[in-house]
């Protein structure tokens, strides 16, 4: 695999490079990543490289059935096995931690909830569901513990399947549930019906997304200590330290002043490291039982356990002669599994909520269900159910222009959202900026699409089954969800030092990305300084100030622009403290190149008015701001959650785009999908620093592309998941990719004061559907499609032994 990148270009020629609208901080710099010379070199240190004295393991005994009742469990012997030194069932954990905190409860939105226990009490509903623990003095002796755990089940009938789920006699996952549907979302605009009525074409498709997660580097783990002072250090693989421990405060019972989590770095996050896992409170449970520190690591089948994004598209869709899409119908049938306290449930509704893409169709029906089964629960999983709609409206365009026999980049112009008419309002967002025809443009040509489809009429002359594929994806970000700790917003301290030397404190966190050197290049920029004498602080609940930690591509919109507000504050002190001594308009003054220097050329050097203001305000009349620290908070414009006139809300402030093509090649006889080629033109809005997010675009597409052609988590008929290992779980290797191209388009957001959109997760929808329009392209002369993903060799195979012989 070769990666290589386009330069970039603006989409407004009026607009400096450098600048985004409303705002004076240059992006393009290539700054080295802070720390990145350690974890190149393996000693950056993670939750696993955590010493503490005395510290214990802790092993968790799962369930085996997908569906039955705990009729007893039996400790005795597995407390006489060497090493051990304490166990638990859930019946004696239930005094000790109450149920376990959603991460967003879906009662906050009127639905139906329900409540888990770190330690499964009466019923276990999914094959891997906490039952049991054991803590011994090595890891070794906890998993060994395991084995004499005794647990009497009663084994109850259980359904995997959603639409079985949804049949009347099926199981009821809970009890007091009067069937197997937790939410149904509904998005509509326009007159649907009447637009299907009066279209010249209809098609409608059944489009499938398998289950998979997101299969991070470093599985979670957590280590809980309680001091004699009774404060609990709990040091965790998390994405948002601060509401892990307001949910750790509420499930233990104790103040949140008498907690302190502090957030490891991350061997990737990618929602799998959301709060709202049973271990979370179990190991502070643990811990105190024992009264030393307990460690829990997250085995690798542990982490497969772990689902996300399976759904099905009931999908319909109208259109006219020349390519015009009217109308679109779509039923979702989401198959989150056992609900659980984590975040993915919340995938159904983003799915429905993202169409209809970047598309100006007017008339819409898109309804979403999210059907709990027996299947271990869902988290969240970067994409967040964008890339299931990015797949259902990205096939079904293409299957439009295979209708009318028109090119799909024809038909896309022709649907695009036109650049003149953002800000643009749908039934639940209104899309910021973009100029997606511009991204096309960038696309097409880096792609060399002419030449590729060229190539297409040469090889298929040959008999072979080449495909190309384009597809576009609209990626909403930095969610805002009101009545729970997942909120839009975040703050960020800044702290001058008496040496010149900067601080900030911020919220969000750093899922491994790097964010935090951008946030550093942020300050550094409006200060005048290098971006060596920036240090950023993050993941520490003790140090920070309480925010929301890494989600949905928010730590730059908000952790970057509370950061600039704060730096904005100091600066401005700083500036009058420099007039003063200077004897100059503090309004004039220019900081630069670590100098604060006048109009008429005088200067000093940041760190001599910083230790002046320390050491000298007060004493000057005139200097009286003696502290050059700011907090602030920011959350962007773009945030509506009072209906409008016509009943529309927008929970999602930015929208992040880019355009795909790929070429494949499909083998007749084992259907094994050859990538041949990749191009992808991305557009985040402001570049902070184009490296890091090339970075996030490549391992997004990359990321992709394993959904498309590989990752999946089949169950079997026992309501038993399949795949606990990478022998079996299958992703890309380097060998399987070709060379991955990238561009980009600068279109700043208007709402978000960097002008930045958001860049971690863009990139995922694109490719899955991509692929999936490149395969399908390649099997179009046998007159076949292939809906269910991933695109496996099997899969393939099995879609062309459908073609009737010519």
């Amino acid at each position: 695999m070769t990666l290589t990148h386009s330069p970039a270009a603006t989409a407004n020629p009026d607009l400096d490079p450098g600048q985004s609208a409303g705002s004076n901080v240059e992006h393009g710099e290539r700054v080295r990543r802070k720390d990145g010379d350690l974890i190149l070199t393996g000693r950056g240190r993670y939750l696993d490289d955590i010493e503490l004295p005395r510290l214990t393991h802790a092993a968790v005994l799962r369930s085996p059935h997908p569906h039955a009742r705990i009729i007893s469990v039996n400790l005795d012997a597995a407390l006489r096995m060497p090493g051990v030194v304490t166990a638990l069932s859930g019946g004696q954990a239930m005094p000790l931690a109450g149920p376990v905190p959603h991460y967003y409860d879906p009662a906050v939105a009127g639905e139906r909830t329900a409540e888990f226990r770190c330690l499964a009490v009466e019923k276990v509903l999914y094959v891997g569901q906490p039952v049991a623990a054991v803590v011994a003095e090595t890891l070794h002796e906890a998993e060994a513990a395991l084995k004499f755990i005794e647990v009497d089940y009663e084994v109850l009938p259980f359904v995997t399947d959603e639409l079985a789920a949804l049949e009347p006699g099926a199981p009821r996952i809970f009890e007091d549930w009067d069937d197997n549907v937790l939410i149904r979302s509904a998005f509509a605009e326009g007159d649907t019906d009447a637009a299907f009525a009066g279209a010249a074409h209809t098609l409608r498709e059944e489009i499938r997304i398998q289950r998979y997660n997101t299969a991070p580097m470093e599985t979670r783990g957590y280590i809980a200590t309680w001091g004699l002072d009774g404060v609990l250090t709990f040091h965790g693989s998390s994405q948002n330290p601060h509401p892990l421990r307001s949910n750790l405060a509420t499930s233990l019972g104790v103040p949140e002043t008498k907690i302190r989590v502090v957030a490891a770095r991350l061997g990737g996050g990618f929602g799998h490291k959301f709060h709202g896992y049973p271990e979370e409170p179990l190991v502070c449970v643990l811990s105190k039982i024992v009264g030393r520190p307990v460690q829990w690591l997250e085995t690798r089948s542990d982490s497969m356990l772990v689902g996300a994004r399976e759904m099905v598209h009931h999908i319909e869709v109208a259109f006219e002669d020349d390519g015009e899409i009217v109308a679109w119908r779509n039923l979702i049938h989401a198959n989150i599994g056992a609900l659980g306290s984590m975040a993915g449930w919340g995938m159904s509704f983003v799915a429905g909520m993202a169409f209809p893409g970047p598309y100006r169709v007017k008339n819409y029906d898109v309804t979403s269900l999210a059907i709990v089964t027996n299947k271990a629960p869902w988290n969240g999983a970067r994409g967040y159910g964008k890339e299931s709609a990015a797949l259902a409206i990205e096939r079904t365009v293409d299957r439009v222009a295979q209708e009318l026999g028109l090119d799909p980049v024809q038909v896309r112009r022709r649907n695009f959202i036109p650049s003149d008419e953002f800000p643009y309002w749908t039934a639940a967002k209104r899309l910021d900026s973009g100029n997606y025809d511009g991204v096309m443009d960038k696309v097409v040509e880096l792609a060399g699409y002419d030449a590729l489809r060229l190539e297409q009429v040469s090889v298929r002359g040959e008999g072979r089954l080449f495909g190309v594929g384009v597809a576009f994806e609209l990626t909403p970000e930095g969610g805002d969800f009101p009545g729970d700790l997942v909120r839009g917003f975040d703050t960020s301290t800044v702290r001058v030092d008496p040496s010149g030397d900067v601080r900030v404190l911020t919220g969000v966190t750093s899922p491994g990305t790097g964010n935090e050197t951008g946030i550093a290049q942020v300050v550094a920029r409006e200060l005048g300084v290098s971006v060596d004498t920036v240090t950023v602080y993050q993941g520490d609940t003790d140090v920070s100030p309480y925010g929301y930690g890494n989600a949905s591509s928010r730590s730059m919109n908000v952790g970057g622009g509370s950061a600039l507000l704060a730096a904005r504050d100091v600066k401005e002190r700083l500036a009058l403290a420099a007039g003063v001594l200077m004897e100059d308009d503090p309004a004039a003054l220019t900081f630069a190149d670590g100098w604060i220097t006048t109009t008429n050329g005088h200067r000093m050097r940041f760190s001599e008015v910083a230790r002046a203001v320390f050491t000298q305000s007060i004493a000057i009349p005139a200097m009286n701001q003696p502290q050059l620290e700011s907090t602030r908070t920011y959350g962007p414009d773009n945030l509506l959650h009072v209906p409008d006139e016509h009943g529309r809300v927008s929970p999602y402030p930015t929208y992040p785009n880019s355009g795909h093509i790929a070429s494949v090649e499909v083998d007749r006889d084992t259907g094994v999908v050859r990538l041949l080629s990749y191009a992808a033109v991305d557009d985040c809005g402001t570049v902070i620093n184009p490296t890091m997010v090339e970075g996030q675009f490549f391992g997004a597409i990359v990321m992709g592309i394993g959904g498309a052609l590989w990752e999946e988590l089949p169950y079997d008929n026992s309501g038993r998941p399949v795949a606990g290992t990478f022998k079996h779980y299958l992703m890309p290797r380097t060998p399987d990719l070709p060379e991955i191209r990238i561009g980009s388009q600068v279109t700043p957001s208007p709402f978000t004061i960097l002008g930045t959109k958001g860049a971690g997760e863009g990139g995922v929808a694109g490719a899955v559907a991509c692929i999936a329009n490149a395969v399908n392209d390649a099997l179009r002369p046998l007159g076949v499609t292939a809906h269910q993903m991933p695109l496996s060799g099997p899969r393939v195979l099995e879609a062309i032994n459908t073609a009737v012989p010519l």
